[in-house]
């Protein structure tokens, strides 16, 4: 797409961070504004800042890892707008560290809504997409660490590598049907987000005891990098311009930076000449 106004775009985890800086971003560019977030309050604010602002805003509490709620945000897509043109699966959590110091409820958590949150946009929102048969566009946002070799949470890594993966697949899928929707994965860097404070929206359910809390000392000092690496980071609006830029180009890898990229092609050569993973510093 390289027009965006009056057209309707559906954010996830657009309380916050890169999706309510996607959400302004798209105010600017006069869409229409499905706001899907499950922090309620932080969720009304974001809706209420961009009604001041003109745009028009539908903000749904949504629980991602929760095939109906994806569902009835489609339905209220359609029934408040008629049609969906973008789609950004931007909701996503970190949490644990190692495969074997992470919880079962860590893994099932970070899996649900990075993974399955993904997975439920797509079955429930592409259909609807490519059965208007107008331009349209899905960004499923990933991270950097879906690239790299190494991350602090293996349940994090996981999920990352696998929403770029589903997205390539889903690029693949769209071009052999000379499909008018196209797609494109983000994989941003140091962003300044609330990422590190992901336990605030952690379901009751999937939380650890006080005993599980405590992660290895080495993992908690990489995890405390990451935290400084995020305040330092790009400023989310920034983030923001360079998806519509990639999406008015119809590029599929969005990437924020070029700093990872030795680290990148070290991975892809190693895979290439059959070594092992290269050493990462932090």
């Amino acid at each position: 797409m390289k027009e965006f106004a009056n057209k309707v775009a559906v954010v996830t985890g657009a309380a916050s961070g890169i999706g309510r800086a996607i959400a302004e971003h798209c105010a600017r560019e006069h869409m229409h504004l499905v706001l899907a977030d499950i922090e309620e309050p932080a969720l009304t604010e974001a809706a209420s800042a961009l009604r001041t602002r003109g745009a028009t805003v539908l903000a749904v509490q949504t629980d991602v890892a929760t095939p109906s709620d994806i569902d009835a945000l489609a339905r209220k897509t359609r029934d408040a707008f008629g049609a969906v043109h973008l789609l950004v699966n931007n909701a996503g959590v970190g949490a644990g560290g190692s495969a074997w110091d992470s919880t079962l409820a860590d893994w099932k958590w970070v899996i649900a809504v990075n993974l399955w949150g993904v997975i439920y946009g797509m079955r429930t929102f592409v259909p609807i997409m490519l059965g208007q048969n107008v331009e349209a566009h899905i960004v499923n946002v990933a991270s950097v660490a879906g690239l790299l070799p190494i991350h602090a949470s293996a349940a994090y890594q996981v999920t990352k590598h696998a929403v770029v993966a589903l997205s390539e697949n889903t690029y693949y899928s769209l071009k052999l049907q000379n499909a008018k929707v196209k797609v494109s994965v983000l994989c941003p860097g140091w962003v300044r987000t609330r990422i590190m404070d992901s336990e605030r929206n952690r379901p009751a359910d999937l939380r650890n005891p006080p005993a599980l809390q405590q992660l290895a000392p080495e993992t908690e000092a990489v995890l405390q990098y990451y935290r400084s690496q995020c305040e330092a980071g790009l400023d989310p609006a920034v983030v923001a311009q360079m998806v519509f830029d990639g999406m008015r180009a119809e590029r599929f890898y969005i990437l924020t930076t070029t700093d990872f990229d030795p680290v990148i092609q070290a991975r892809l050569e190693s895979i290439l000449r059959r070594l092992d993973p290269p050493e990462v510093t932090f």
